[in-house]
């Protein structure tokens, strides 16, 4: 016969995070206390994938939701049966719904995002630079450009148009552009000590930087942008945010 514990266990709910690497995921622990705080029923799981095609081998495991994370928030996409909207706008997904038997990916990173940037938008912030192209800058970008905000991107490698190398970051630019939103993993933890190439040199007071790290809360990034005086946030707000969104969808 099973023990009472162990049929407990199996009827918990259970939710859980797809990424690479998730030995230091907020969402686990975010989502383990507030299971534990609000009595709620239910489990949340790390699932580490070495490629995007082993998500197939998660969908025998029972599962009431998902998170998506690095580097998989765009090649998750083809797994799923739909898109919401927004996801659908920004090709990118970190939160798939399981409803009626269908897959639907969402973006909650947008609405996270939103919710992060609104107490420190002013009026001089029309221009923003975005560090990154992928999964999360899609978010940022979509919510900046619905502000009328508008949006250049940093690459490591030049792609299109609006898109400029790191090296062509100079003082006219940051000049003209006085709000910057890192949305690359340079700097998280464990790699502490690193950061996105950038003259720091050229900010000012007037400027707001945003680093969409976590952990550490003080990227040296945001270190060093502090130094020349700009404001300065870091991406746990977001993360708080996007996770209570994701929770809505998954209880709709």
């Amino acid at each position: 016969m099973y023990s009472s514990l162990f049929l407990y266990v199996i009827l918990l709910k259970k939710y859980g995070l797809i990424g690479k690497k998730l030995s230091h995921s907020f969402s686990k622990k975010y989502f383990t206390e507030k299971f534990e705080n609000q009595g709620i029923e239910a489990c949340y799981l790390n699932f580490e994938l070495n490629e995007i095609s082993d998500f197939s081998d998660l969908l025998t495991k029972d599962l009431s939701g998902l998170n998506v994370t690095i580097p998989y928030k765009e090649t998750i996409i083809p797994f799923l049966d739909e898109l919401s909207p927004e996801a659908q706008e920004v090709s990118a997904v970190n939160t798939i719904q399981f409803s009626d038997g269908k897959l639907i990916g969402h973006n909650t990173d947008i609405f996270g995002f939103q919710q992060m940037i609104k107490p420190f938008l002013a009026s001089h912030h029309e221009r923003a630079l975005i560090l990154g192209t992928g999964g999360a800058s899609k978010a940022v970008a979509y919510v900046l450009e619905n502000l009328g905000i508008d949006v250049v991107f940093v690459s490591r490698s030049k792609k299109a148009n609006n898109i400029f190398g790191y090296v062509d970051i100079n003082q006219q630019m940051c000049r003209s552009i006085k709000l910057i939103v890192n949305t690359t993993p340079v700097g998280m933890f464990p790699d502490v000590n690193v950061c996105p190439q950038f003259p720091f040199e050229f900010l000012t007071a007037d400027h707001l930087v945003i680093d969409l790290i976590y952990n550490p809360e003080k990227t040296q990034f945001l270190a060093q942008s502090e130094l020349q005086g700009a404001l300065i946030v870091n991406g746990k707000t977001m993360l708080e945010q996007q996770a209570e969104r994701a929770w809505q969808i998954w209880n709709e």
